[in-house]
C-alpha cells in the first residue's frame, strides 16, 4: 500500500484491498482481524458487503482529535497541520463516524486493558472465542 496516499479515492482502494485480503482469508477459514483509517461510511459499507455481514464486525475505536494528535508519535498531524499532508483525515479531510457499529470503544477515556477486554466480551458472546480465554 505504498502507492497510496491520503485523498479520498486512495482511502477507497486501501480500503478495497484490505477487504479483499480479509475474504481471502474468511474463505480459508481463518479469522482476519484489521485495524485500519476509513474515514468513509460509504467505504466500511463496501468492506461488510465484500465480505459479508456475518463475517463483518465494525468496532469503532472512538478518540477525540485531540487524543489521536496526543498519541503521534510520527508527528503526521503537525505534517497536515503545516499543510505538508494534505487530505489529512481529521484536519483537511473529514471523517464520518459510524452510525451503527457492532461494538464502540471509547479509547480516549477507558484505558487499553478495558478497552482489550471489551473486544474479548464482544468475541466471547458472538461465540468466535472461547469464554474460558476472557
Amino acid at each position: 500500500c505504498a502507492d497510496l496516499g491520503f485523498s479520498a479515492e486512495d482511502r477507497q482502494e486501501n480500503i478495497r484491498r484490505i477487504g479483499e485480503m480479509s475474504k481471502l482469508f474468511i474463505e480459508a477459514g481463518v479469522i482476519a482481524i484489521t485495524a485500519f483509517i476509513s474515514p468513509y461510511r460509504a467505504d466500511r459499507a463496501r468492506a461488510r458487503s465484500l465480505v459479508g455481514d456475518n463475517a463483518f464486525i465494525e468496532i469503532y475505536c472512538n478518540a477525540s482529535l485531540d487524543v489521536c494528535e496526543q498519541r503521534d508519535v510520527k508527528g503526521l498531524y503537525k505534517k497536515a497541520r503545516a499543510g505538508a499532508i494534505p487530505n489529512f483525515t481529521g484536519i483537511s479531510s473529514p471523517y464520518e463516524p459510524p452510525l451503527n457499529p457492532d461494538l464502540e470503544i471509547d479509547t480516549g477515556n477507558a484505558s487499553l486493558d478495558a478497552c482489550v477486554n471489551k473486544v474479548l466480551a464482544y468475541l466471547s458472546e458472538r461465540g468466535l472465542i472461547p469464554t474460558k480465554i476472557i
